[in-house]
């Protein structure tokens, strides 16, 4: 496929890009700072700002799908308007653990262990999937991480588990991914297509 990844400079959008790129999937890399974005064969690197729809859109033509990996300053309703006008049907996010439910039921966000300092950060990417679960005519998938996700090892696939709307947790409780197995599971998801306007998680 040739697929636009939205933050392609950034730890998960790398990642990301080069997962594409080792299955023999061509990319658009977008980032602000496009000369950040991994340097390989198989890789477009784009300057652009993802504010702005019409710019957005001009890099979005012709590709078969767009995974966006930036942060959520740009609401859903903006990078919804920038697929739809490049007439592309299929949009993957990498979104947040916060709105993930615990094994009570209840939403990591609302839990009273959940840090006060972080919550006005994380927040916009749970309004982000709030706003995504009303569109019904891009195709979208939601992916969260696990509670903690950081740059280590690629362990490869079998290494973590997939959940729906619930943290996925080990054993002992904990929850965490690196970016690279991340990018696997994102990558695995665009190729199967298993959770069609739908979120899901991982984690080891």
């Amino acid at each position: 496929m040739h697929v636009a990844v939205l933050g392609a400079n950034g730890k998960g959008g790398s990642e990301i890009v080069r997962e594409l790129v080792s299955r023999g999937h061509t990319v658009t890399g977008i980032a602000r700072s496009p000369e950040k974005i991994p340097q390989i064969d198989g890789v477009t690197p784009k300057a652009g700002d993802a504010t702005k729809p019409a710019e957005m859109s001009a890099h979005f033509g012709g590709v078969d799908a767009v995974i966006s990996a930036i942060h959520f300053d740009v609401d859903a309703e903006t990078l919804l308007s920038a697929v739809r006008q490049a007439g592309v049907d299929r949009l993957l996010i990498m979104g947040g653990a916060a709105s993930l439910l615990g094994a009570d039921g209840v939403k990591l966000y609302d839990t009273p262990d959940f840090p006060e300092e972080i919550k006005p950060m994380v927040k916009p990417a749970i309004t982000f999937l709030e706003e995504l679960r009303d569109e019904k005519e891009i195709d979208w998938t939601f992916f969260s991480p696990a509670m903690t996700i950081f740059e280590g090892e690629r362990q490869g696939p079998g290494s973590f588990r997939l959940g729906g709307d619930e943290l996925v947790t080990d054993d002992e409780g904990n929850s965490k991914i690196s970016y690279a197995d991340y990018a696997i599971a994102m990558v695995d998801e665009l190729e199967q297509h298993r959770h069609s306007r739908a979120r899901f998680a991982a984690a080891y």
